[in-house]
């Protein structure tokens, strides 16, 4: 067995410990499949009856057939009505099915490492959540709808054949393995063409995201034709594997009818010569009638099969991406007996701490650190020397690979993550607001926060003059990631989100890079009364906006190279101070 062939297997399995939920539904769908089939099977049966009363021009038994007109009437509802009921079971599994999927999906996504979604680009996975599921949903509508009734017709179709004429029935029967034969052959076929087409839609999705989250840079930098072009070739590439994939699967349809034809005419011909040559094996014109509809209607589950074998196989490739998503290594759980930090002093400790996001290149080398409550640590360093890293391990984005780190003297590894976090306020370089108003935004670590509250914590940052002036207050409504403020106001309603909750510990990432000297003048102010008595972490390209911290650290290369305050560093002339007095520096 092929590896492909095998992983469709798993697939498909999964498919159906999924649907596996819904069991009582499927059973139910199940019942109401066979009433329509049998229903539909019966109709054929009246027909032929009513055909065999009308002998000849003017000689019509119309006593009999009105019984038989009544009677198809009622079948014919008992149909429609069992049909509709079957379909609107076949939605409720499939949506249900889907419904739970995605919350699955999306539970999972919040526990996943961020070494996960650091390293997969954000359209991919977006496509896995929402293409890729829609993509199932209709695999399974149409399976539910199709393949129970085609079965379940294949089989009753069957039985109501040999109950009429043996020998006409085992001809269908013969025949027909053809029809399954075709359609196997070019369903092997189509699946790694649907898989491509799936990785293709993914890219897409990644690149338009890219593309368009980003417009204002690509239009600075002239990048349109180069943007259109990448878009151009991707598009294409999705055209190429997308026709590959709809023509060998749309072959299936027209090569199963062709086969399904012959048998049809072979019925017609052999019946028609069993009905005019008399004998034990004779057939009536009414008996004629009903299996030449009953070879249609046995053919027809074959063609449908067909089509939802087609789409199942599209259903599959899409589900194969989900749960490779799903298969995806949790980050570490908190441990069973985990400490639940609350109200943190903020004595901070780092022991010979050693990372690397790749193990051939090591970041943080040997760091140690010891910090007391209430103290103000600025990071400095040029690009790339691992201040931000030693931010995302104190807060537990990452795990240390060497060495302990610790708060309140328990390892932060034998603490929850939320409790942690819960105690650590962040302000980032990179702002993210969510779609919603202004006063939803500064609450969103505080939903319950009065508006009172909401202003006094606007006011601290000095954002209340900026959101006083604008139409709706504090009930404007901003676009999704702000897109309707300036850098500047966007970073001052994260700094006023902080100042609402003020935990015992903050992390201040070149908090205020995108802010104007003026009001940096009057943040700073705020951040100075913000930090009193808070174990705070400052990180900042602006050397002259660090100098009032209790030590500074200097790293390189991965390594604290200097630590002191702004005074003894400058007294030692070091890279602190070379950093300083630097051209760069005193352009910051």
């Amino acid at each position: 067995m092929s590896k492909e062939k095998k992983a469709s297997g798993d697939t498909l399995k999964r498919v159906l410990v999924l649907i596996r939920s819904q069991l009582p539904l499927l059973v139910l769908s199940l019942v109401f499949a066979v009433i329509t089939v049998i229903t539909t099977l019966y109709t054929p049966v009246l027909i032929g009856n009513a055909i065999d009363h009308i002998i000849a021009a003017g000689k019509v038994d119309f006593e009999a057939i009105r019984p038989i007109l009544v009677k198809l009437l009622i079948v014919v509802g008992i149909m429609a009505v069992s049909g509709w009921i079957m379909g609107m079971l076949n939605n409720k599994i499939a949506y249900r099915v889907v419904c739970d999927l995605r919350e699955r999906v999306y539970s999972h996504l919040q526990v996943l490492p961020l070494s996960y979604l650091d390293s997969h680009p954000n359209g991919d996975t977006l496509s896995r959540v929402v293409t890729d599921i829609d993509q199932l949903s209709d695999g399974l509508l149409m399976g539910f709808s199709q393949l129970f009734t085609g079965v379940v017709t294949i089989v009753a179709t069957l039985g109501f054949m040999v109950s009429i004429h043996v020998q006409i029935a085992l001809l269908v029967v013969v025949l027909t393995p053809v029809s399954l034969f075709v359609a196997a052959f070019i369903a092997k076929r189509t699946y790694s063409f649907f898989r491509a087409q799936s990785l293709v839609r993914a890219e897409m999705t990644s690149l338009v995201e890219e593309l368009v989250g980003n417009q204002r840079v690509v239009t600075a930098f002239g990048y349109e034709e180069r943007a259109k072009s990448r878009f151009t070739d991707v598009n294409h590439r999705l055209q190429g594997v997308s026709i590959k994939a709809i023509f060998f699967s749309s072959l299936t349809n027209p090569c199963t009818r062709f086969v399904n034809g012959l048998v049809y005419a072979g019925v017609g011909v052999f019946g028609a010569f069993l009905a005019l040559g008399g004998g034990a094996a004779a057939i009536t014109v009414g008996q004629l009638s009903c299996f030449l509809s009953y070879a249609n209607q046995y053919t027809k589950p074959f063609n449908e099969i067909s089509s939802v074998i087609t789409e199942l196989q599209n259903a599959l490739a899409s589900a194969k991406r989900v749960f490779e998503l799903l298969d995806e290594p949790e980050q570490t759980p908190d441990a069973e007996n985990a400490r639940v930090l609350t109200d943190a002093e903020g004595n901070v400790v780092l022991s010979h701490v050693a990372f690397s996001y790749v193990p051939e290149h090591p970041l943080l080398k040997d760091v140690n650190l010891s910090v007391k409550p209430g103290q103000r640590i600025a990071i400095v360093g040029p690009t790339g020397c691992g201040k931000t890293t030693l931010i995302n391990l104190l807060m537990r984005f990452y795990d240390v690979k060497g060495g302990s780190i610790s708060v309140d003297g328990t390892d932060v590894r034998d603490m929850t993550r939320a409790s942690l976090r819960a105690n650590i306020g962040m302000v980032l370089q990179e702002t993210w607001l969510k779609s919603g108003t202004i006063a939803e935004n500064i609450a969103y670590v505080k939903p319950d926060a009065t508006i009172e509250e909401i202003e006094a914590a606007a006011k601290a940052s000095h954002a209340h003059n900026f959101i006083r002036r604008m139409k709706e207050g504090y009930q404007t409504v901003i676009a999704e990631d702000g897109g309707n403020l300036s850098q500047g106001q966007k970073q001052l309603l994260c700094i006023a989100r902080v100042m609402l909750c003020l935990p015992p510990m903050l992390i201040l990432d070149e908090a205020t890079s995108s802010i104007d000297t003026r009001t940096e003048v009057k943040i700073q102010s705020a951040f100075h009364k913000m930090m009193q008595g808070r174990t705070s972490f400052i990180v900042a390209h602006r050397l002259s906006t660090i100098r009032e911290a209790d030590v500074i650290l200097v790293m390189k290369d991965g390594d604290i190279i200097e630590q002191g305050t702004h005074e003894e560093l400058l007294e030692a002339g070091g890279f602190y101070s070379k950093l300083y007095h630097s051209k760069d520096a005193q352009e910051a």
